[in-house]
């Protein structure tokens, strides 16, 4: 095999294992109604509200102020979190199984990880963000194996982006 394809061969097996999981958990969210339609927001502010149960105790699970943003921001506005989260996760999960836009799709991927596991979740947080960061940080090869590689060179081109080359 090619030395020069193994990184973005690495690269894609953790693309599709991470866009996998975030498909299938958006996809699930998706076709929810308590995440779109008539129940919108009742499947997150349940979440948040578990989050809330967390600021609690000699050692809290979820900090101060993250609470405050979850009790300020995002319950008031539970209905419009709960259409970002079903969407979002699903465009991650595509994004990164089709190697699309593939380290924007991996950076929401990860800041979505970081306000799960600031809301007190552990789950398969931490692994999914260790591999977006290795996604990341490895962005010119993450792609390559997928639409990026027609996608990219156009996107540096047109829109100039000098600290991406």
């Amino acid at each position: 095999m090619n030395k020069s394809l193994l990184l973005p061969l690495f690269l894609l097996l953790i693309r599709v294992y991470v866009g996998w999981q975030w498909l299938s958990a958006g996809f699930e969210k998706i076709t929810s109604s308590a995440w779109v339609g008539d129940k919108a927001g009742s499947a997150v502010g349940g979440f948040l509200m578990g989050a809330l149960a967390k600021t609690g105790g000699e050692h809290p699970s979820v900090a101060w102020w993250y609470a405050e943003f979850v009790k300020n921001f995002a319950l008031p506005n539970k209905v419009i979190f709960s259409y970002l989260v079903s969407f979002g996760e699903t465009a991650v999960g595509l994004g990164l199984i089709l190697g699309a836009l593939t380290p924007f799709a991996a950076f929401f991927g990860a800041f979505m990880n970081f306000n799960y596991l600031f809301a007190g979740t552990i789950s398969t947080n931490p692994v999914l963000l260790l591999l977006e960061l290795i996604i990341m940080k490895f962005w010119k090869d993450s792609g390559v194996l997928g639409l990026d590689r027609f996608i990219m060179p156009k996107l540096l081109k047109n829109f100039k982006i000098k600290w991406l080359k």
